[in-house]
């Protein structure tokens, strides 16, 4: 099998196996972000994404044999991958991830319903576990960028298709594989993997996509900017300044409650009925999904505690916001680790 890193040199030396323990450390150490994202795409979580690349490692360690070194070590590992995440998937009660409830229209006003702990939520995909985007380029047959891959709305949208279509899209579309080698690991004939693919992109296509930018290969200094507007606008009590800053058709989702916002007068008319919760905002920049991203400290209005709250996910789009994701309390906080924040309620002075 190959794939665009193309084969690799002979990893034991003579008389030694391919794949030595020695070797076979290397190849995790050089894989190992990839194939979490790859995880994380199928999945749309970060603790399953862990979990499988463990498991990968430790299939691919006992098969070690079967690999004779004149492939591409990470074809192998990525059809290993593939093969686990297609299993856990069959395993678990429900085949996707969402950010949204499938045909649950926009809603108006204040949200009543309350956290959702019985749908299964998409994560976000802390930066620092991305690989390096430049040195993890897809083959000549891919059909996205690698930062559009890994933006969140992407991943969304991939949950929506059924296991195998959603494996052959992420192997041909993102990966760069050729229809053969996907349909030898996937099983079936290369014209089923064709249509598999027609009509994954023809899912994809329809997608709520009417509207949104283009996406660049490389983040805009707008970005950084409207980062800043963002944070600011949480620490100075700002919201009509915050306002101002999405779209007119701007979308906003807050996991785990059930209740979405479409245009930013409804989404300002919701914000106007939560923002006087907490007596400040603290704003920690990080990133997400290749997104600009914030980690959300509240101060509580009876003590002077600076608890973990939200982690808010920005997708840019013409210098505006075009989409905010807000992971909420009990969800929010319990990604802050993920990304580095500290978890537990932080003593800062007002």
């Amino acid at each position: 099998m190959t794939d665009a890193s193309g084969p690799i040199e002979p990893l034991g030396g003579q008389g030694q196996p391919v794949l030595d323990r020695l070797a076979f450390e290397r190849l995790s150490v050089a894989h190992r972000r990839a194939l979490k994202l790859h995880c994380y795409r199928m999945m749309g979580s970060l603790n399953e994404a862990d979990d499988l690349v463990q498991e990968t490692f430790l299939k691919a360690w006992r098969a070690r044999s079967q690999f004779d070194g004149r492939g591409s070590a990470r074809g192998w590992l990525y059809a290993i991958a593939t093969k686990s995440c297609l299993n856990a998937i069959k395993a678990r009660s429900s085949a996707r991830r969402i950010l949204e409830q499938p045909e649950r229209p926009a809603s108006v006003g204040a949200a009543t319903g309350g956290p959702t702990a019985e749908l299964a939520w998409l994560d976000p995909y802390p930066d620092a576990e991305l690989p390096d985007i430049a040195d993890d380029r897809p083959g000549p047959e891919a059909r996205y960028e690698a930062r559009e891959a890994v933006r969140l709305a992407f991943v969304a949208a991939i949950q929506l298709l059924p296991p195998r279509q959603r494996a052959a899209l992420l192997l041909c579309d993102v990966l760069g594989w050729s229809a053969i080698e996907t349909a030898q690991l996937l099983g079936g004939t290369t014209a089923s993997i064709n249509s598999a693919l027609q009509r994954a992109r023809t899912t994809l296509g329809g997608h709520d996509t009417q509207g949104r930018p283009p996406r660049r290969s490389e983040p805009s200094s707008d970005e950084g900017l409207l980062l800043e507007r963002y944070m600011q606008a949480w620490q100075a009590d700002n919201l009509d300044g915050l306002v101002e800053l999405l779209r007119d058709d701007a979308v906003y989702h807050m996991p785990p409650w059930r209740e979405w916002y479409r245009g930013h007068q409804a989404i300002g008319a919701f914000l106007r009925t939560v923002w006087g919760n907490f007596a400040g905002y603290r704003a920690v920049a990080v990133g997400a999904n290749a997104q600009p991203a914030v980690g959300m400290y509240a101060l509580g209005r009876q003590d002077s505690i600076w608890r973990p709250h939200s982690l808010h996910v920005i997708e840019d789009g013409d210098g505006k916001i075009a989409s905010l994701t807000i992971y909420v309390p009990p969800l929010g906080p319990s990604l802050f680790a993920a990304f580095g924040l500290p978890p537990e309620p932080l003593a800062l002075r007002v």
